[in-house]
């Protein structure tokens, strides 16, 4: 399944400066590996040691937040969009 991996600006000289790039996978964990493959380093930077998504990046199929479905496991249909984004926090 290709879908398009959104990759926000503090991640994207992993992927030589590009904003979106195509990746085949049918689960959220398959994209990130595919990712990973094609672009050395999101692992590292997007994974804890025991596998799972760290806490401040966000993973969204479509519009919705990959930890509010099935995780890693979350399906991703063909031709979806996958964004990953920093958890943003603060406020007073």
């Amino acid at each position: 399944m290709s879908v398009t991996v959104r990759v926000p600006p503090v991640f994207r000289p992993l992927t030589a400066g590009q904003s979106s790039v195509s990746v085949e996978g049918a689960t959220v964990a398959e994209v990130l590996s595919a990712l990973e493959a094609a672009h050395p380093g999101f692992s590292a930077k997007l994974l804890t040691d025991d596998g799972s998504l760290v806490r401040y990046v966000n993973v969204f199929v479509d519009d919705d937040d990959v930890r509010f479905m099935q995780g890693l496991e979350t399906p991703v249909p063909d031709g979806v969009t996958v964004s990953i984004m920093q958890a943003v926090a603060g406020g007073q």
